[in-house]
This record gives structure tokens, C-alpha cells and sequence, in this order.
């Protein structure tokens, strides 16, 4: 009886909490904003680094590490984004984050779909799928940056 009580209360929590997670991120103040995207997208650098320093040999290869952190880039590339509103200009973004929103979506999708790609191979625990993958994933996050970051 308590398991079948604790399972409905699970499904209840579940039911109320998954609408809010799919909302779009909202900011109180546009520092809010900034401080997000920065945490998100050097999380993300971290994860992206110990996976390329597999690939290229300068640390030893672990398959399930290189997997648990490509899928942890794979979530991570979709979330800085909706930090890039209006007002919320600042930190390392370029102004033309804002002025050329098309190419800064174009670059963005792009880089999703490469990290995609990447945890797709890192999932396969070949060391050589994570090799063909890195370098592409790798280009699209630099592509990005040098277009919109600043130095």
C-alpha cells in the first residue's frame, strides 16, 4: 500500500513538474541571463574538453567518461540560447549576437546538431567514431565563437 501511495505520489510530482521544464527560460534581470549562459556554455567547454583530450591521446580513453560527458554537451548545447534575448547583451557576446540573429540561429543549430552528432558516437564506445565526430563538433562551437565572442 505505502509503494503503490509513494509511485502516485511520484506520478503527481512528475505531472506538475514536466510542464514547467518545458517552458521556455525566463530572466529576472539581463545579469541573470548573462551568468546562465556563461555557467552553461563553460560546462559545456569542460565536458567538450575531456572528450577532445580523449580523442586527440592527451589523457587516456575512457568510454563510459567520454560518453557520460558527450551526452551531458548534447543536453548542454540546447540551453544558452534563450539567454541571448533582447536587453540581455553584455558579458562576451559580440553586438552582432543581436544584430545578425539569423547567422547567430544558423551558427547555433548547427553546433546542436555536431553535439548531436558526437554524443551519437560516444554512445557507440568507439574510440574512433569519437574521432571522426570531435573535430566537426569542435568547428561548429569555433565557428560560433568567432563570429559572435569576444576575445
Amino acid at each position: 500500500m505505502i509503494r503503490l501511495a509513494t509511485l502516485a505520489l511520484a506520478a503527481a510530482f512528475a505531472a506538475t513538474s514536466l510542464p514547467a521544464l518545458a517552458q521556455p527560460q525566463k530572466f529576472d534581470k539581463p545579469e541573470d541571463a548573462i551568468k546562465f549562459r556563461q555557467a552553461t556554455l563553460k560546462e559545456l567547454q569542460q565536458n567538450f574538453k575531456r572528450v577532445a583530450d580523449m580523442a586527440s591521446g592527451r589523457d587516456d580513453f575512457d568510454a563510459k567518461a567520454a560518453d557520460a560527458s558527450a551526452q551531458r554537451v548534447a543536453e548542454l548545447i540546447k540551453l544558452p540560447w534563450a539567454a541571448f534575448g533582447p536587453g540581455t547583451e553584455g558579458g562576451k557576446a559580440r553586438p552582432e549576437v543581436w544584430t545578425e540573429q539569423a547567422k547567430f540561429k544558423d551558427l547555433a543549430g548547427k553546433a546542436e546538431g555536431e553535439m548531436v552528432k558526437l554524443a551519437a558516437a560516444a554512445k557507440t564506445g568507439s574510440l574512433d567514431a569519437i574521432k571522426s565526430a570531435i573535430g566537426p563538433a569542435g568547428a561548429s562551437c569555433k565557428a560560433c565563437h568567432d563570429s559572435f565572442r569576444s576575445r
